[in-house]
């Protein structure tokens, strides 16, 4: 399957997953049924017409675009630092959420991103990843800013590190580790999105699905440095992965967690990608995985958009529903975005 394919897949799933779960977000379950059945949420007909995606799908956009113009300015022959890229980038996000860049930051020059104006909406933006951003300092793993965060705004972005085939796995790790670490601190944090970016890359270039997370297992396992609570959590969603039954929502979120912070996002995200895994075909699994991930108590944009990631970035752009795509609004930016990528990796 050609990469450019997975590209696509992999963001513009995660943005059909945000819109899924953005819907929900802020819902407890008696509500989510009470709204959509004893099922929860299962497909955009239910919304009633078009709806949005949050600041996560914002964001990712941004880490996608910093790495685009790092990689337009390799293709002029000029070395670009690509986590300089990706910080202005965030730094533009800001601006979007009418918060004043500070002086003692760069300016960044606007790109075409900035102008769109469904980048302009203020979707709930995570506390850290305005905090981590306005004060002006670029944070990084040896100075963090919010040290103590660990906060799901660092994984839900952090997708477009995995999507660069060129990379070598090391360079994929140290560069969503060094990116996650602009806005938060916590060890957590940095680790569980760098383990989430190297499944991605390794979807991206063709290993299976189970063949992936057996080597995500094997890092948790054998890094002495992942953090406990990371290793406990996505382990876990492995195991119960494998038992017949699916996990109820109340279930879900008890063994788990809600979503909240990073490892627990990831894991949720990841058991509903592996436990729909039989599905009947690659847009029967997106849909599935993505219902899952939304119909709980926690998190919801967060885990489904990380689901729609990873279902996408191991199926291709094929995986997606075309009624679904055309129920969102500003899928197009997404699109557009996602194939400037593919065309800047060579794909």
């Amino acid at each position: 399957m050609a990469i450019a394919s997975k590209i696509r897949g992999s963001l513009l799933g995660g943005a059909l997953g945000d819109a899924l779960g953005y819907a929900v977000e802020f819902d407890r379950l008696p509500a989510i049924r009470e709204r959509f059945g004893s099922a929860g949420l299962q497909d955009f007909s239910q919304l009633g017409g078009p709806v949005d995606f949050s600041d996560d799908t914002q964001m990712t956009l941004y880490s996608a675009d910093g790495l685009n113009e790092a990689l337009a300015w390799a293709r002029e022959g000029v070395r670009a630092d690509e986590l300089a890229c990706v910080w202005l980038a965030y730094l533009r996000w800001l601006k979007t959420q009418g918060v004043t860049v500070p002086e003692s930051a760069p300016q960044p020059v606007p790109r075409w991103l900035d102008a769109q104006p469904v980048m302009q909406h203020q979707r709930h933006p995570g506390k850290a990843c305005l905090s981590g951003l306005a004060g002006g300092a670029m944070g990084s793993v040896a100075r963090p800013v919010n040290p103590d965060s660990k906060g799901c705004g660092t994984i839900m972005r952090a997708a477009p590190f995995g999507l660069i085939p060129q990379l070598a796995p090391e360079a994929v790790a140290r560069l969503s580790t060094d990116a996650a670490a602009l806005t938060h601190g916590h060890p957590s944090a940095l680790h569980s999105s760098a383990q989430f970016s190297l499944l991605i890359h390794g979807l991206l270039l063709g290993a299976p699905l189970d063949e992936a997370v057996s080597a995500l297992a094997g890092r948790l396992q054998d890094d002495p440095g992942t953090p406990p609570e990371l290793r406990e959590r996505v382990l876990k969603a492995i195991d119960l992965a494998r038992a017949a039954e699916r996990l109820s929502p109340e279930a879900l979120t008890a063994e788990l967690g809600e979503g909240w912070v990073a490892e627990e996002a990831f894991a949720v995200a990841l058991y509903a990608v592996l436990a729909t895994a039989g599905a009947a075909d690659p847009e029967q699994h997106l849909r599935e995985a993505l219902a899952l991930a939304a119909t709980h108590d926690g998190d919801s944009d967060s885990t489904a958009s990380i689901a729609g990631n990873i279902v996408g970035a191991l199926h291709g752009d094929g995986a997606l529903p075309p009624s679904w795509l055309a129920s969102v609004n500003g899928i197009e930016v997404v699109d557009r975005i996602a194939s400037e990528l593919a065309a800047l990796v060579g794909e």
